[in-house]
């Protein structure tokens, strides 16, 4: 069984939580029994988020010997020039080693998508701008980092497609099961 679903910003990529308060998790979504994340979104990311209780499948999906490509809309603070857009497309130096070269553009329009909660903050003296990357890698944080490196903080990220597989229309919160 393979499962996509909607991860709300602010929801842990798990089942339990320990800490105190306790935070959002998986739990609270009514997906299937046995089902567990093939791969990590971060608790202020939002986005395409697969599930499955098939251990092969989920291998496969997160492994990056298997280059999946991952695709995210990322608004970042300022607006980007070809030069850091050729950085983000080259691949970049962080702590751990390079990174592999990034698929990077920017969008001319706002893409359209649901209302975030909390809002991202606006300020009126700093522009923002929205790219669509893909990577074929899973490092920690790894866009948000990339985006920082070349001087464009993240402000909101969203995965929208992991290989084959695409968020399209489901809300947040809410789950489909996919084919394999």
């Amino acid at each position: 069984m393979l499962i996509a679903f909607n991860k709300p910003h602010g929801v842990l990529c798990q089942f339990t939580d320990r800490s105190l308060p306790p935070r959002p998790t998986l739990a609270g979504f009514g997906l299937p029994a046995g089902v567990y994340p093939a791969g990590r979104l971060d608790h202020d990311s939002e986005g395409l988020l697969l599930l499955t209780d098939d251990g092969p499948l989920a291998h496969r999906i997160t492994d990056p010997r298997h280059k999946l490509p991952k695709t995210y809309l990322v608004q970042v603070e300022g607006v980007p020039g070809e030069a850091q857009l050729a950085e983000l497309r080259d691949g970049l130096d962080l702590k751990e080693g390079r990174t592999r070269p990034a698929q990077a553009r920017l969008l001319t329009a706002p893409p359209q998508l649901w209302p975030r909660e909390p809002p991202v903050r606006f300020r009126k003296t700093v522009p923002d701008a929205w790219l669509e990357m893909g990577i074929s890698e899973g490092r920690n944080r790894q866009v948000r980092r990339m985006t920082a490196a070349v001087g464009l903080p993240t402000l909101r990220l969203v995965r929208v497609a992991i290989g084959p597989w695409t968020i399209g229309d489901l809300a947040p919160g809410k789950w489909r099961e996919v084919r394999p």
